[in-house]
């Protein structure tokens, strides 16, 4: 199998960069200035055991590529507000020997949240989810890292909306033959929904920076303990803490890596990227959402997503708002929803 990653900035870099370091056929996509370091330098990932240097192809979108092959793995590494444009550019690509992707190839969504699989199921027939467990940073053009150890990340994957088959058993072969761990599993909702609490402090470290001491910490657990009165009205299953625990152990260890900055996490690199965009109608948005759909208030999550948005939009440092002001609005937000 071939693996196209579209959209090779971190998770789709670090992915693609270890699938092509065992020894997979890969095509990168990318764009603008990422694009042309990708082209001219190769890609350079920043790992524990150093810096890993491959020339990998690259292209900008379908044409550049040609005619997909009817092996071809799509994996969708963009972020979700850009899950649409992906799909509907690579949706209608040719195969080799007749079609077009969106009928014959399948495509994976290595992605936060639960709404993308959604969105690609109206174009492609099949569509297989993905649970990312990767810490990664897209350090410059051309150059990303991942400081997990002895595992670079773990990936549950599955169909979309359930169950599993033999594509996906094929992928997570490959997967692990590349430092991850790729549990294939019937329920991957049940993993991505428990993602999806845990990135709901994704706002709050975007605005305030790291998530640590007690104020910080007390206002995470508020936040996500929303998320969870949510699904539980409207009756979604997640993995629980333990399940977690078991599974990841000390499987993906960070340790410090040269020359890569301490940062944060997705949300955290949008804004100190200046791309104007960020994840959080995805992340907190999805509580929201889910709120308004079964009748429980959301005034935390609405907030953050509101606040993270302004900032994307406004292009704001990451980290520039006290917490104190954030704890602050946060009061506000409760009271005047009674």
């Amino acid at each position: 199998m071939r693996y196209v990653i579209i959209g090779a900035g971190a998770v789709g870099g670090v992915v693609g960069g270890r699938l092509a370091e065992a020894g997979h056929d890969v095509v990168l996509v990318a764009r603008g200035a990422h694009h042309d370091a990708l082209r001219d330098h190769g890609l350079r990932l920043r790992v524990p055991e150093g810096e890993l240097a491959r020339r990998i192809p690259v292209v900008d979108g379908p044409d550049a590529l040609g005619a997909l092959r009817p092996d071809d793995v799509l994996v969708l590494a963009v972020k979700t507000q850009d899950t649409e444009a992906g799909v509907r550019a690579w949706g209608p690509a040719p195969v080799t020997g007749g079609g077009m992707a969106a009928e014959r190839l399948p495509l994976v969504c290595a992605q936060n949240g639960v709404e993308s699989q959604r969105l690609a199921l109206r174009v492609f027939r099949r569509v297989y989810g993905v649970c990312v467990w990767l810490p990664c940073t897209y350090v410059e053009p051309g150059v990303v890292s991942a400081a997990g150890t002895p595992l670079t990340g773990i990936l549950h994957l599955g169909r979309h909306p359930h169950g599993t088959d033999e594509t996906a058993r094929l992928i997570a072969a490959d997967l692990e033959k590349s430092r991850f761990e790729a549990p294939v599993v019937p329920d991957v909702a049940r993993w991505q929904y428990a993602k999806l609490l845990a990135n709901l402090g994704n706002a709050v470290e975007a605005l305030t920076g790291p998530v640590a001491g007690e104020e910080a910490m007390a206002l995470l657990g508020r936040v996500q303990a929303e998320g969870a009165a949510v699904l539980r009205a409207a009756g979604i299953a997640y993995a629980t803490p333990e399940e977690q625990r078991a599974v990841r152990g000390d499987k993906v260890t960070l340790v410090p890596l040269d020359g890569v900055p301490r940062g944060g996490g997705s949300s955290w690199q949008s804004l100190a990227r200046g791309t104007g965009t960020i994840e959080s109608d995805y992340l907190n948005g999805e509580i929201a959402l889910l709120g308004r759909l079964h009748g429980v208030a959301t005034p935390l999550n609405e907030l953050l997503q509101h606040l993270a948005g302004t900032f994307a939009r406004e292009r704001r440092e990451p980290g520039s708002m006290p917490l104190a002001e954030l704890v602050r609005r946060v009061d506000e937000a409760v009271a005047r929803t009674g």
